[in-house]
C-alpha cells in the first residue's frame, strides 16, 4: 500500500505544531526533557512518522526527508528557547528568595574596645614616634648581665636590692625593667639613636591597690653627640603635655645607678603633685659597657609604669582593676 505524499506533509506539520503547543505550556526542565524525548526520542512521535517513507515512492522521499529535518528543527529550537528561559525563571527565583535588604536594621552585635592599658602604651607610642623615635623590644626572660651588669650593676652592688627578682633555675631571670632591651639595641646600632622600648616586667611586690608583680613599663633612650639635661627635660616635658595637656612639672634629684645625674618627674594632677616617671642622663659606664665612646657620646633615658599612669589619667583607685577582665569597670573606657 502506498503512502500519499500529503498525508506524511499533513502528518509533519500537525507533528511541528502540537510540538510547539506542548513546549508552551511546559513548566518544568523535567518535564520538558520528557517532551524531548516524546517527540524527538528513537521512539518518538517523529521517528513513528518517518517510518512510513519506506511506502513512498523513491522519486517522493527526498522531499519528505528535507519537509522531516526542518521540523526536527523547528522543534529543537522551541526545546532550546523554553530551557533558556526556565533556567532563567529558576536564576530570577532563586535571586528574589535570596536578595538581602540592605536598608533594613542589621544585627547588633556587642564590639570590643581596647583595653586601658593597651591603649595608653599605643597612645605613648605614637607620641615618641612622632618625635623620631624607633619603637624596639626584647625577651621578658633575661640573663643577669642584661638586667643587672650592663646596667652598671655588678653582683655586690646594692641598687640590686631595689628590685626584688623572680630568678629562675636555670640561673636566668625574668625582666625586673625593659632596660635590657636598650642594652640589647645599642649593641647592634651605632650612634646617633632614639629608641623606646615597651613591655612587661616582673618583680617579686607586695599585691595591692597601687602594686602588681606583674606590671608594664615604657622606657626611652637617646644617644648622640651633644646631648644634655636640658635635652631630657624638654623631651620629658613635651610627652607629659601632649599626654595631659599644659600641667605644672617638675623634676628632684633621685639615684638610678644607669643614670648619672638622676631626677624622678612629678606632675601636679589636680591639686597635688604626682611622681611619674623617672629619668637621666646614661651614666659612662653604660655607654661603655655596649662600646661607645663616653668622651664622644652622651645620651638620656627615662622610664615609667603604665599602670601608673592609668591611675593618674583615668583615676583609677585601686591598680588591680586592669586586670580583672570586669566588663562593669572596662566598659568605661
Amino acid at each position: 500500500m502506498t503512502i500519499q505524499v500529503t498525508d506524511l506533509e499533513a502528518q509533519l506539520q500537525e507533528l511541528g505544531q502540537n510540538a510547539q503547543a506542548a513546549v508552551t505550556e511546559c513548566q518544568t526542565l523535567d518535564d520538558l526533557e520528557q517532551l524531548r524525548v516524546s517527540y524527538l526520542g528513537k521512539k518518538g512521535k517523529l521517528s513513528g512518522v518517518l517510518g512510513a517513507m519506506g511506502k513512498l515512492d523513491a522519486g517522493d522521499r527526498p522531499r519528505i526527508g528535507a519537509l522531516a529535518n526542518e521540523v526536527k528543527e523547528l522543534v529543537q529550537t522551541y526545546l532550546d528557547e523554553k530551557r533558556t528561559a526556565l533556567i532563567n525563571a529558576q536564576l530570577e527565583a532563586k535571586l528574589q528568595t535570596e536578595t538581602l535588604d540592605v536598608t533594613m536594621p542589621g544585627v547588633y552585635r556587642l564590639q570590643g574596645q581596647i583595653h586601658p592599658l593597651n591603649g595608653l602604651i599605643d597612645r605613648t607610642l605614637d607620641i615618641f614616634v612622632g618625635l623620631g623615635y624607633t619603637v624596639s623590644t626584647g625577651p621578658e626572660m633575661e640573663t643577669d648581665y642584661y638586667n643587672f651588669a650592663a646596667l652598671n650593676m655588678p653582683p655586690d652592688h646594692p641598687a640590686r636590692d631595689m628590685q626584688d627578682t623572680f630568678y629562675l633555675p636555670d640561673g636566668n631571670l625574668l625582666r625586673t625593667h625593659t632596660s635590657p632591651v636598650q642594652i640589647r639595641y645599642m649593641e647592634q646600632h651605632q650612634p646617633p639613636i632614639r629608641v623606646i622600648a615597651p613591655g612587661r616586667v616582673y618583680r617579686r611586690d607586695t599585691v595591692d591597690a597601687t602594686h602588681a608583680a606583674v606590671f608594664h613599663q615604657i622606657e626611652l633612650l637617646a644617644v648622640d653627640e651633644g646631648l644634655r639635661f636640658t635635652d631630657l627635660k624638654g623631651t620629658i616635658k613635651e610627652f607629659l603635655r601632649q599626654m595631659f595637656g599644659d600641667l605644672p612639672v617638675r623634676f628632684r634629684a633621685s639615684y638610678f645607678p644607669f643614670t648619672e645625674p638622676s631626677a624622678e618627674v612629678d606632675l601636679q594632677w589636680q591639686g597635688r603633685w604626682l611622681e611619674v616617671l623617672g629619668c637621666g642622663m646614661v651614666d659612662p659606664n653604660v655607654m661603655q659597657a655596649v662600646g661607645y665612646d663616653p668622651e664622644k657620646y652622651t645620651g638620656f633615658a627615662a622610664g615609667f609604669g603604665v599602670e601608673r599612669f592609668a591611675m593618674v589619667l583615668h583615676q583609677l583607685d585601686d591598680i588591680r582593676r586592669v586586670y580583672t577582665s570586669d566588663l562593669r569597670f572596662l566598659r568605661q573606657f
